[in-house]
């Protein structure tokens, strides 16, 4: 059955998902602006997948025209992969529409924060977290975006399932099949907490320091000093992850370090943000895991270091 499907952001993540949902015959509307909007409107979205070819028409639209032109619940789904930076004010912009339907909404986005904005403005039985994984991707000219790695996608509803009864299964159900059918690896999880954070571990272990250095995944991980640090901020991850009562262990760290060791040598999304002089996603990332250890009262020396370098770098 075919999907239809809103993905908020046709940015690196978004724009290669929606690619490959609309290669499988799925109804797809991108979001976008600027000069990114204009070209997917009037060339389509050009998708370079380790140098597979995703070219594709798409309607695309900026939020004023969504709004005017579309109900929330034209849309199975709604996804948003945007930086995690602006989740807060895409729900205050696009809220009230929102509130006018009763489609779910998919956060595909880094952090731990973004399903509880989103929940303060449609309700948690709204709400499906997800994330990607293993996928590296970012615009490389307007209608244009180049993505790489398994690009594995996690989702489940959030904060946890509810129940046989819960509403929003069937939907994560038919997402799981349509997207695996569509060549997008997606396994639901009834406990989404569990695997943001484990995501949250690798990126805090990597985006703020390869920030920093300039450096790529593979660099700082088989660096003989850099890898510690990447450890350590991994490893104050783990204990961050006590105040959300996920609670993960030195299993859940020892497996993020070593899948992202052996992972593609990547520019992370921060460091790509840095180097085009966009606003990072720090206070998502580096933030949430010292405030959660704050509230904890314990130390995190490393991530506490990295973040403080790199907002003076930042001007912050």
């Amino acid at each position: 059955m075919t999907l239809k499907v809103l993905m908020i952001g046709a940015g690196g993540i978004g724009a290669y998902y929606a690619a490959r949902l609309a290669r499988a015959g799925h109804d797809v509307v991108l979001t976008a602006r600027g000069d990114h909007l204009t070209a997917l409107q009037s060339q389509g979205l050009q998708v370079d997948y380790e140098g597979e070819k995703l070219d594709c028409r798409l309607p695309a639209v900026d939020h004023a025209a969504l709004v005017q032109d579309y109900r929330p619940d034209d849309f199975d789904l709604v996804a948003v992969a945007l930086k995690s930076t602006a989740t807060g004010p895409v729900m205050d912009e696009l809220g009230d529409w929102l509130g006018t339907g009763s489609v779910p909404v998919l956060s595909l986005q880094n952090g731990v924060d973004n399903e509880p904005l989103i929940a303060d403005v449609i309700g948690e039985n709204r709400v499906l977290g997800g994330l990607a994984v293993r996928i590296g991707g970012h615009i490389i000219g307007p209608g244009k975006v180049f993505a790489e790695g398994v690009a594995q996608i996690v989702m489940g509803a959030w904060p946890q399932t509810d129940g046989p009864d819960d509403t929003r299964l069937p939907l994560l159900k038919r997402l799981e099949k349509a997207f695996n059918e569509a060549g997008i690896p997606t396994t639901v999880t009834d406990n989404i907490r569990y695997e943001l954070w484990r995501k949250l571990v690798i990126n805090n272990g990597v985006n703020p320091l390869s920030a920093l250095t300039s450096l790529d995944t593979r660099s700082l991980t088989h660096h003989p000093e850099f890898s510690k640090i990447v450890y350590g901020m991994m490893a104050e991850t783990v204990e961050a992850s006590k105040a959300d009562g996920v609670n993960l262990g030195q299993q859940d760290l020892d497996e993020m370090f070593d899948l992202i060791s052996n992972f593609n040598a990547i520019k992370t999304s921060m460091l790509v943000d840095k180097e085009k002089g966009r606003p990072l996603e720090l206070d998502s990332i580096a933030g949430a895991v010292l405030r959660r250890c704050s509230q904890l009262g314990v130390a995190a020396p490393h991530t506490f270091t990295v973040n403080a370098l790199l907002k003076h770098q930042e001007g912050q």
